[in-house]
C-alpha cells in the first residue's frame, strides 16, 4: 500500500510542468485571498492545505461547496484564487458554484485527476493529480489520489513560501505559541534582545556622580542586580553592580564620601536590542556576567537585561 501511495507522489513530479508555474504565479499576482474547496476526502485534503498556505505567508481559508451555495459565497470576492479539489472533476457541489465563483471575479484552479472533467475544462490552471491506481484492494477508497492532491498542495505552498523568500522567523511569527517542541524552540531562538529586555523606568539608572548610596537604593529597586551609571547626555559610561558593592564594602571602612563614579565597571559589556536573544547570553556567559546593558549606536541607554528575563523568555 506504501509503495503504491509512494509512486503516486513520485508521478507528480514529471508533471510539475508550465501549468504549476502559472498556478504560483496567479496565486502569486493576486489581490485578495485563496479559497480552498472540496467535498468528502477532498475536503479534508482541502482544509490542509488551506491551512499550509495560511501558515507559510499566503493568507487562505477553506470553504465548503455546499455552505458555499448557502450563503458562504459571500466570503469569495473579485482579486481571490479559488482552488476547487475533485478527483473526479464532477463533484456536483462543486460544478454548481463554478459559475458564481468566476462572476465573482475570482480566478480558478483546478486540482483533479482528470483532465478532461468539467472542472479541469473551466479552470483558469488545471493541475493534473491523477493517479495509476488507489491503494485500496478494491481501486475505489480515495488514497493515493488524496496523498496525491495534498503533496501539490503543499509543492504549491513551498513553491510560494520560496517565491516570496519567506523566512524562519517570518514562520516564527505566524505560530506564536510553536505547536510541536522543535517549533517552539525555533520560535525562541528567534528572540531578540528587544523582545525581552527591560525598558524605561524598569531600568535601574543614575547620573555620574550620585552617591554610592543612592546607586545602591536604585540598584534594589530595579532588582535586576545593577544599576547603568549615565552621563549628562544619556550614555552609558558604566555599570555598578552587587559584585562591585561587595568589592566596595571589603575595601571601605566609610562610604558616606564615595561616589558610584569611584567604584563601579567603567566601559561595561553592552548589547544592540537587535541582537539575537541567544547571542547575549553568548555574551553573558562568556565574561561571567549575569547582566547586561542595551544600548543604541550612539552607546546611550535602552535597555537592561538579566538571566532571569533569559529564563522566563526560555531562551535558557
Amino acid at each position: 500500500m506504501l509503495e503504491i501511495e509512494a509512486d503516486a507522489v513520485r508521478a507528480l513530479v514529471t508533471r510539475l510542468d508550465q501549468r504549476f508555474v502559472d498556478a504560483v504565479e496567479l496565486i502569486a499576482a493576486r489581490r485578495g485571498r485563496v479559497v480552498v474547496s472540496g467535498m468528502g476526502k477532498s475536503g479534508h485534503i482541502a482544509r490542509k492545505i488551506a491551512s499550509t498556505l495560511a501558515s507559510t505567508g499566503t493568507p487562505a481559508y477553506f470553504v465548503h461547496p455546499a455552505e458555499a451555495s448557502h450563503g458562504d459565497l459571500g466570503m469569495v470576492e473579485a482579486g481571490d484564487v479559488f482552488i476547487a479539489i475533485s478527483y473526479s472533476g464532477a463533484s456536483e457541489e462543486l460544478v454548481q458554484i463554478l459559475p458564481q465563483v468566476k462572476r465573482r471575479g475570482a480566478k480558478l484552479i483546478a486540482l483533479t485527476g482528470k483532465p478532461d472533467s468539467a472542472l479541469a475544462r473551466e479552470a483558469d490552471v488545471h493541475l493534473d493529480a491523477g493517479v495509476a491506481q488507489e491503494a485500496c484492494p478494491h481501486n475505489l477508497s480515495p488514497t493515493a489520489s488524496t496523498t496525491a492532491a495534498l503533496a501539490l498542495g503543499d509543492a504549491l505552498a513551498v513553491a510560494l513560501l520560496d517565491r516570496r523568500g519567506f523566512s524562519a522567523a517570518d514562520f516564527a511569527r505566524t505560530h506564536p505559541r510553536g505547536g510541536l517542541p522543535g517549533q517552539a524552540l525555533a520560535r525562541q531562538a528567534l528572540l531578540h534582545v528587544e523582545d525581552v529586555m527591560r525598558t524605561g523606568d524598569q531600568i535601574p539608572k543614575v547620573a555620574s556622580g550620585t552617591p554610592l548610596r543612592q546607586a545602591v537604593i536604585e540598584m534594589s529597586r530595579g532588582r535586576i542586580g545593577m544599576t547603568a551609571v549615565m552621563d549628562p547626555a544619556g550614555l552609558v559610561v558604566g555599570v555598578f553592580t552587587d559584585g562591585d558593592l561587595r568589592r566596595t564594602i571589603e575595601k571601605n571602612t566609610e562610604l558616606s564620601q564615595v561616589l558610584v563614579d569611584d567604584v563601579m565597571t567603567k566601559n561595561p559589556r553592552t548589547v544592540r536590542s537587535k541582537t539575537l536573544a541567544a547571542e547575549a547570553v553568548h555574551v553573558m556567559e562568556e565574561h561571567k556576567i549575569s547582566q547586561v546593558l542595551v544600548v543604541d549606536e550612539r552607546g546611550a541607554l535602552v535597555g537592561a537585561l538579566n538571566m532571569h528575563d533569559l529564563f522566563r523568555a526560555r531562551v535558557i
